[in-house]
């Protein structure tokens, strides 16, 4: 399938698009909230500043797929692979991102303020300046993550992977640490764990 049909069947009042192979495809600016996109193929696609609000991406393919200032808010995204996927300035809010791989993405002040990204991968991710206020992060694998003067107030990182994770600048006000892992991370005063 290719980009212009897509958004023409959309036209048309089409939401299922389950499975379909859109890699490297241009839906730059498009708007297509609702969308089921499940286990499609859009590794290489650009959807940066899409409006994708409350889409069904759950387990489709991401890989090097750039969402920057996309709308993602309450989309569902468990399972997805956006390993080294450019998510700058997108909008997260309230996203279920539980079990995605996002090893090496850049979230670089992205707002998941209530996602949740329950046993997510987050290896070397940039999550500086992100908005993480009450998110769930719990079980998640931030070994590496790069969390600088993100907001984690409330957030619970209960059980996380957190070694050498930089959270300098961080705001962890009240947020939940138990049993997390933090050998080698750089605490929000600058110190290592």
């Amino acid at each position: 399938m290719n980009t212009e049909e897509l958004l023409k069947r959309y036209a048309r009042g089409e939401r299922n698009f389950r499975g379909v192979n859109l890699k490297r495809c241009n839906l730059y600016r498009a708007n297509l909230p609702e969308i089921d996109l499940s286990n499609a193929d859009l590794a290489d696609a650009n959807l940066s500043r899409a409006n994708l609000s409350t889409a069904n991406l759950s387990g489709a393919n991401l890989t090097d797929a750039k969402l920057t200032a996309t709308n993602l808010i309450g989309a569902n995204l468990s399972g997805t692979d956006c390993t080294r996927a450019n998510l700058m300035l997108a909008e997260l809010g309230k996203t279920d991102l539980k079990d995605a791989n996002l090893s090496h993405a850049s979230l670089w002040k992205a707002t998941l303020n209530k996602a949740d990204l329950m046993n997510t991968n987050l290896t070397a991710v940039d999550l500086s300046g992100a908005d993480l206020v009450g998110t769930s992060l719990v079980g998640a694998t931030l070994q590496g993550a790069d969390l600088s003067s993100a907001n984690l107030i409330a957030a619970d990182l209960g059980g996380a992977n957190l070694q050498d994770t930089n959270f300098t600048g961080a705001n962890l006000w009240n947020s939940n640490l138990n049993g997390a892992q933090l050998r080698g991370a750089v605490m929000p005063d600058g110190t290592r764990h």
